[in-house]
């Protein structure tokens, strides 16, 4: 069979073209079709996991709230109420921090129960429990009271104010029966109950429970679950996608608001819709035209599946479109252009062949095309005109934009850098160093603004070899730029003074050329270095929001050949992204730089305030920290034994350390100073021996006037001058020994204190009111006492004595598990229990006054809102008095407790002390004598043996001293007889 040429090219053009058509229209739906399922599955991820992260986050917190209730390590039993348990207000602040918490609860083991309800104005809560209408907290407790079960409820308003209570006899709950009780008492580790519908007010929720720490009871806490459907109604899937969360037995826990009838814990296998019919796989015919993703969940034992189902149509629809315009403009093409096809058939064959050709290459980014004839026929010669010029202009913009992108790159990698560089020196090089590159620069000037004028920080110049500040070792040398003339006005005359008052860019194409400006200096440096100054960019440091902290300024820009070339607007951009990047680095690196430095000040403002406070403790708080880091920095350097594998790695742990050496006596701001400088028995802010002396006074003048009397009437004076020497003798031999007791010493005997005890029994009277002349504060302490004329004893502990405490602190230091015992009372100053004291001039009410200083401290730097990198500053301060057989205080800690900066903190203020010039009640003691007593400590484990010998072996305890021990205290000292 044979055909004409014409219309076999014609036919094969035709069939060309409808091949094409079909195969793009094929492309466009595969490609289509792939798209929306990538598209699909990467929305449907990260609905997921969002969705996902959503109920992780919940439960989670569910869970640490619950751990961190049942860490709480108290036997206190559920009885009454329980408004003054002392877990309670932890309860309040856990349902106050987390809204999705419903209750907080505790079972113990001999079935009480405390829980407490935040109703957050839900009246079917309010409702369901019979609470008055402003109820904002319910607390419920179960106890057993003579053998029979009791309920009480109590019913507070906002401020935690009991509103009305309620008791119930022998209530039907019983916690040990309660599955999240009896789950978490067997294997102590965290548990989730299954999703359940809270029937107080309908709302879906869960119980997370652990085992409390003694093992005595499980704590539980009900989180609800309403946020989930919220959450999953705002995650956008697509027109008509819909997301759901269910568990394995197909019950729904979460789902889009758009379906009103469903309701929480419903059956999902009950929802008509064809999305859950594909989730559910019900529906396989229609399974290809959705797309689904059901991912499963398992936290704690609780299972969740987590469904995304949509039409892929949803997906396709911009597809669809383009597949019916490929199909009409295919149909009018083959219409309209038969006739032509016929007519130039073979030339435009050949001619859109090379074109399709060439575009394909463009298509790779390949624009060397090859040469062509010009064609006769305007309209393709046109074409072809066009399309080397979209060639071309393809090319240019191909390579601006890779240049583009390029120095956009370079400039998110400098921010980055920059960010984490902590040297303002290097950040500082850095962007002039960044901006040289952007801008292909050959030297650059960094300028900071300091006394009113721009120093020079940074100087480069690549022609010159020039390199000065920042890493270069060189500082510059060249005078600073005035920002104000003789007369205080601002200095525009010079272009970097000019940009910072300003505070705009500056970019300069040839500074000769410049009548704006003076340049002579440029002109004099240029002359003496052989050099010519051409294109300037200057631009001011401006953090976002702050002033102007300096300039950048670069000159000659360069293209790729070498030559000199002004800085275009692109390149000025980017310098000023740059710039303003970083100077919001430098202005926020400078402000954290202050704020360190201000809270060093502040820190050891404190601790000298501290040393200024007592004669006894001067420089204490000074030399400690010095010591201290002193010895840490041979510790890192240690490999051996429990050393090796210490290491303060970062700037921020060496602070850290620092910070808490300094603040390790800040609980010292308490201590009276009258207790640390008690010097006898009876000394408070003065020595009360002269009040009993006084009492002597008055009956020595009683027996003389007995003696007078008895001569007056009649009585024999030998006799009576007898009686009256023999009372004098022994009053003042009495007075004497009650001195010398109040003196204190070492031991006191028990035959002494049987004879301070009939001394103290002779009375003499009183004749004047003790009452009077008396501050409002001391008048309730004399209220009992007799009216005058009274006999009194002549040593008594009387009740003005004892002086009790303003506020209880057991709770608090309980709390804070210091385990020193705290007295009764704050004061006692009785006279017999002063005087009765066995060793030194303390009673036990002022040495846990003094012992209370370090309880303070810990107690107010755990209080102190401290960074995480300044989080261990209240251990390194809070541990200097504990040992390492947990016989220190306040918290009786032992080695395992006690970090490496802890044990070197015990030694630098055991040392400190030891050698310490300073304190008028002692003797320093010498280098050797204060060696060896601590070797004693270490022996008796109350410091660490290895940081012991680190200290011998390393040198530091001769290198203190040879810092702040005075001349005749040093001497030499034989470590060996006292290394390990």
């Amino acid at each position: 069979m044979r055909v004409r040429f014409k219309l076999s090219l014609t036919l094969v053009s035709l069939a060309v073209i409808c091949s094409l058509s079909i195969a793009t229209l094929f492309s466009i739906w595969v490609l289509g079709t792939r798209t929306a399922k990538e598209v699909a599955g990467n929305l449907f991820t990260a609905v997921s996991n969002n969705v996902e992260n959503q109920i992780v986050n919940l439960l989670d917190q569910s869970v640490a709230n619950a751990s961190l209730l049942a860490s709480r390590k108290s036997d206190e039993a559920v009885f009454g109420d329980g408004l003054n348990a002392s877990i309670l207000p932890l309860y309040f602040s856990v349902l106050e921090q987390r809204k999705t918490i419903y209750s907080v609860y505790c079972g113990h083991l001999d079935g009480s129960f405390l829980q407490v309800i935040a109703t957050r104005g839900r009246e079917a809560v309010i409702a369901s429990h019979k609470a008055p209408a402003n109820t904002v907290w319910i607390v419920r407790t179960i106890y057993s009271k003579e053998g029979e079960r009791l309920q009480n409820w109590s019913f507070l308003d906002e401020q935690k104010n009991v509103i009305s209570q309620r008791e119930e006899v022998n209530p039907n709950y019983d916690p040990r029966e309660r599955p999240w009780f009896t789950n978490a008492i067997e294997n102590g580790d965290p548990h989730l109950s299954d999703v359940y519908v809270y029937n107080s007010f309908k709302t879906p929720g869960i119980t997370a429970s652990r085992r409390m720490a003694n093992g005595h009871g499980v704590v539980g806490v009900d989180l609800t679950l309403t946020e989930l459907s919220e959450f999953v109604s705002r995650q956008f899937v697509s027109e008509n996608g819909t997301a759901w969360i269910y568990d394995d037995k197909k019950r729904i826990i979460a789902f889009p608001k758009s379906f009103k009838s469903v309701h929480h814990l419903g059956d999902l296998t009950h929802i008509d819709d064809p999305s859950v019919d594909v989730i559910l796989g019900k529906t396989k015919a229609k399974a290809q035209d959705y797309f689904k993703s059901v991912e499963k969940l398992s936290k704690y034992g609780a299972q969740f599946n987590i469904a995304v189902a949509a039409p892929l149509d949803d997906f396709r629809q911009s597809f669809i479109t383009m597949e019916r315009r490929v199909l009409n403009a295919s149909i009018f093409c083959i219409i309209l252009f038969i006739p032509i096809i016929y007519v130039f058939s073979a030339r435009l064959t050949r001619r859109v062949s090379q074109l399709v050709e060439d575009a394909k290459r463009i298509e790779h980014l390949e624009f060397d095309m090859k040469s062509r004839k010009p064609s006769h026929i305007i309209e393709f010669y046109e074409l072809e005109n066009t399309f080397d010029e979209m060639r071309g202009s393809l090319a240019l913009k191909t390579q601006d934009l890779a240049t583009s992108q390029e120095k956009l790159n370079r400039l998110v990698e400098l921010g980055i850098a920059m960010s984490a560089e902590r040297d303002t020196e290097k950040v500082m090089e850095m962007v002039l160093l960044g901006a040289k590159e952007l801008a292909n620069a050959d030297g650059g000037t960094l300028y900071k603004i300091e006394d009113r004028a721009l120093s020079f920080k940074i100087l480069r110049n690549d022609t010159l070899n020039v390199a000065m500040g920042g890493t270069s070792g060189v500082k510059p040398s060249f005078n600073p730029v005035a920002l104000f003339n003789e007369t205080g006005e601002e200095n525009h005359k010079n272009v970097v003074s000019h940009t910072v008052h300003a505070s705009e860019s500056v970019n300069i194409i040839d500074a000769y050329n410049n009548e704006d400006f003076d340049f002579s200096g440029t002109k004099t440096f240029d002359d003496m270095n052989g050099y010519r100054s051409q294109s300037f960019l200057t631009v001011p440091l401006k953090p976002r929001g702050g002033d102007v902290i300096g300039a950048l300024q670069i000159l000659n820009a360069q293209d790729d050949a070498g030559e000199i070339v002004p800085f275009s607007p692109e390149i000025q951009r980017f310098v000023e992204a740059l710039a303003a990047q970083a100077a919001t680095i430098l202005y926020n690196r400078e402000l954290l730089d202050a704020q360190e430095k201000l809270m060093d000040s502040m820190i050891q403002l404190i601790a000298g305030a501290i040393d200024a406070k007592s004669p006894y403790t001067g420089g204490h708080c000074e030399r400690v920290p010095e010591l201290a880091t002193m010895l840490a920095r041979k510790a890192c350097e240690s490999n051996d034994g429990v050393l090796a594998e210490f290491q303060f790695k970062t700037e921020e742990e060496w602070r850290e350390f620092s910070m808490g050496a300094w603040l390790h006596d800040c609980g010292k701001v308490i201590t009276p100073e009258y207790v640390v400088d008690k010097a006898t028995k009876l000394e408070t802010i003065y020595n009360r021996i002269h009040e009993i002396r006084t009492r002597f006074e008055v009956l020595l003048r009683d027996a003389e006037l007995v003696y007078y009397q008895g001569l007056l009437e009649g009585g024999e004076p030998d006799e009576l001058k007898a009686t009256l020497d023999k009372r004098k003798a022994k009053l003042i031999d009495d007075y004497a020994f009650v001195a010398e007791c109040n003196v204190g010493g070492e031991f006191m005997a028990q035959e002494k204190l049987e004879r301070l005890k009939t001394i103290s029994e002779e009375t003499w009277v009183r004749h004047f009111d003790i009452k009077l002349g008396l501050s409002h504060q001391e008048e309730p302490l004399y209220a009992g006492l007799p009216d005058a004329p009274a006999k009194e004893q002549l040593l008594e502990d009387k009740p003005y004595h004892f002086i009790e405490r303003e506020r209880d602190v057991r709770q608090q230091y309980e709390a804070l598990e210091f385990k020193t015992p705290v007295p009764e009372y704050l004061y006692n100053r009785g006279e017999i229990y002063n005087l009765s004291i066995m060793r030194g001039t303390l009673t036990e009410e002022e040495r846990f006054k003094i012992t209370e200083h370090v309880m303070q401290t810990i107690a107010m730097l755990e209080n102190l809102p401290f960074p995480a990198h300044m989080k261990r500053i209240p251990e390194y301060a809070g541990t200097h008095h504990e040992t390492m057989i947990g016989t220190g205080y306040p918290r009786g800690l032992s080695a395992e407790d006690l970090s490496i900066p802890a044990r070197i903190m015990a030694l630098a203020d055991i040392f400190e002390a030891l050698t310490a010039s300073d304190r008028p009640y002692k003797k320093a003691k010498t280098l050797s004598e204060a060696v060896k007593i601590l070797s004693f400590f270490k022996k008796d484990k109350h410091i660490d043996g290895e940081v012991f010998d680190l200290f011998l072996t390393s040198g530091v305890y001769r290198e203190y001293a040879e810092r702040f021990l005075l001349p005749d205290q040093i001497d030499e000292v034989d470590i060996s007889q006292y290394l390990s």
